[in-house]
């Protein structure tokens, strides 16, 4: 199956997820093509699957990726594909961070016209490297906000990789059956 993995990364966490899934389709024998949405021209035709992974940044997701799905959300919603939403708040269990979350993604459908997406949450990662002094200030706080233990200047990784896997295989199978 030629499956489509269009992405879009701020820090770098969700190339990473993309090319995580990519190698995984790969492996089970499916052609993939990576993409970076801010970046990328496809033609999205060659396709007969797709998987569209974005991060969330003070409440969006990044644009390139928004106008991608806007622009081909008729081929999206006719096409089996999902939508992998990658955020800090995805392995939270704060109900106002769910309920955020939520309101985040229902706007995504509404905006983008993807109407019938399937999202799945995945955990992202704190890039301490990535930021200034500010920057890695506010996130030692959000971190400490969250419960989780921070070294300093160390990265911390959120993703749930064997999760991430499962839900691949879950896609791929749902692909296969030639369900969207």
């Amino acid at each position: 199956m030629k499956i489509l993995i269009l992405y879009g990364t701020t820090e770098g966490q969700t190339a990473k997820v993309a090319e995580f899934v990519a190698s995984r389709l790969r492996f089970a024998g499916d052609e993939v093509t990576v993409a970076d949405a801010a970046t990328a021209d496809v033609d999205v035709q060659r396709f007969q699957a797709a998987i569209v992974a974005a991060s969330i940044h003070v409440g969006m997701y990044q644009k390139p990726v928004v106008e991608f799905v806007r622009a081909n959300a008729a081929w999206l919603k006719r096409t089996p594909s999902a939508f992998l939403s990658i955020s800090l708040s995805a392995v939270s269990s704060d109900a106002e961070e769910a309920k955020s979350l939520e309101t985040i993604t229902e706007n995504f459908r509404a905006y983008s016209g993807w109407t019938n997406v399937d999202i799945h949450h995945v955990g992202g990662a704190i890039r301490f490297q990535e930021y200034d002094f500010f920057r890695r200030w506010l996130m030692r706080a959000i971190a400490w906000e969250k419960g989780l233990k921070v070294t300093h200047g160390q990265d911390v990784e959120l993703t749930n990789w064997s999760a991430l896997g499962a839900t691949v295989d879950a896609l791929r199978a749902r692909f296969a059956a030639g369900h969207g």
